[in-house]
């Protein structure tokens, strides 16, 4: 008879060898064994029956805007939103004020994370034209998830606009980059197309050739530099075409958004379904299924971008961009799967396996032995209508509010410990950084 911490029994597991039931026993933060654990004790046991076990969901792009911003959100009330919804890991974005360019200010995120966060976390450091020499060193500070850049959509030092910039950064660094695509020149010479009070007119400002082109430039940078990036937030069904082609340099991201909501919501919702790169039409999310269905598609991330519901009704295009999302990423894309419209174990690819496998996490991604005691529980069964008030972000509010769907995380486990259980926050904050094959070694 073996002992552990915890074990949580009569579970299905959905994992990367498929769907089938065991029980998972734990020992000091991570999973000791698998299989029928029946005759073997533990100082606390959950009965898991009816529920499905998944992987710890890895949200691969948020932005909790802490420093600078925290009347929007915090990196406590961010990484709160992040366990309500089931999640256990997130990346989190560099455009803060201060902004994470230098050591300093990303240490100074490590330090305000450690202690307050509820969910494990890496923060990103976003690579300039001032700070290039430096990020040799920068993106392998331990919890760096590596670099982001803006190639549109941002102001001052973090937007990168030309090649000479992007190809700079590409020819010093070693690991997978993370970019924003959109061609900030034609971003400029269409802003005359922005009409006043009309936010359906973002997305035919910021058109499909805008996004195109620049990942256009972006990959032909990638080969000549032989460098690895990751594109965010795919919003076009071209790029997916495009990108396809270049699979072996380019890593590509979806987000819940651009995958549930077409032209149809700027009717209803206006300006809070304003984001960049905008919500497109039906043929553009049926394209970006496709890059799901065919394997183009390697993660899933939420682009949680919380402002206060004052700030996203200013008429546009005064209001800015971006929308909560990090705690609904689960109950959507379970959602998405009762529909029919992708698998269980593809969900938990593009949200688990997926994050781990390209940008090197250590021990996260999968429910095996030796690995981290993370785990994402599930009622696939349970139907439930998403509202503002469950939301916890400190925006307080989501574009599905109203949403009624089908599957629901029901455990937010970290490493053998229940942080969110049957919707109460059990645990108070225990966040650590999450560690990367290429930060182990001391940066120096």
């Amino acid at each position: 008879m073996a002992h552990y911490d915890a074990i949580f029994k009569n579970g299905t597991i959905a994992n990367q060898d498929g769907v089938h039931s065991a029980d998972i026993g734990i020992r000091g933060g991570r999973i000791a064994a698998l299989g029928a654990l029946a005759g073997d004790s533990a100082d606390q046991v959950t009965d898991c029956k009816g529920l499905h076990i998944l992987p710890g969901v890895i949200d691969t792009q948020v932005h909790f805007r802490e420093p600078g911003l925290e009347h929007k959100e915090d990196l406590a009330s961010g990484s709160l939103s992040a366990v309500m919804g089931g999640v256990t890991g997130v990346f989190e974005m560099p455009n803060t004020n201060p902004l994470t360019i230098t050591r300093e200010t990303f240490e100074d995120k490590i330090a305000r994370a450690t202690g307050r966060m509820h969910c494990d976390f890496a923060f990103f450091i976003g690579g300039t034209h001032e700070n290039v020499n430096e990020l040799p060193v920068l993106e392998r500070l331990p919890g760096c998830a590596g670099v982001k850049v803006f190639m549109g959509s941002s102001t001052g030092t973090l937007l990168v606009a030309d090649d000479e910039g992007v190809g700079a950064i590409l020819k010093v660094i070693s690991r997978r980059a993370a970019f924003h695509s959109e061609d900030e020149f034609r971003l400029e010479e269409r802003k005359p197309l922005r009409i006043p009070g009309d936010p359906s007119s973002h997305p035919v400002w910021r058109d499909p050739e805008a996004a195109m082109r620049s990942t256009q430039r972006l990959v032909a940078l990638a080969h000549k530099y032989g460098k690895r990036i990751h594109v965010l937030h795919i919003s076009t069904a071209e790029e997916m075409v495009f990108l396809a082609n270049h699979k072996d340099v380019a890593t590509v991201e979806v987000t819940p958004h651009h995958l549930t909501l077409d032209e149809t919501a700027y009717e209803r919702l206006g300006t809070l379904v304003q984001m960049n790169p905008p919500i497109r039409d039906k043929a553009h999310r049926s394209g970006i299924w496709a890059g799901v269905h065919n394997g183009v598609a390697d993660v899933l991330g939420s682009d949680h971008a919380p402002h206060l519901l004052e700030e996203k009704q200013k008429p546009y295009p005064n209001s800015p961009s971006g929308m909560t999302g990090v705690q609904t990423v689960v109950p959507l894309m379970l959602d998405h799967v009762n529909q029919g419209n992708l698998s269980l174990e593809r969900f938990v690819d593009l949200s688990s396996h997926g994050p781990a496998r390209i940008f090197n996490i250590a021990r996260k991604g999968r429910i095996a032995v030796g690995y981290d005691a993370d785990l994402t529980i599930v009622d696939l069964k349970r139907r439930e209508t998403i509202t503002n008030d469950w939301v916890a972000s400190r925006a307080g509010w989501t574009p599905y509010d109203g949403v009624t769907v089908t599957g629901w995380p029901v455990g937010t486990i970290l490493r053998g410990n229940k942080v969110m259980w049957q919707g109460e926050l059990v645990t108070a904050a225990s966040g650590r950084p999450i560690e990367f094959l290429e930060t182990m070694a001391p940066a120096a």
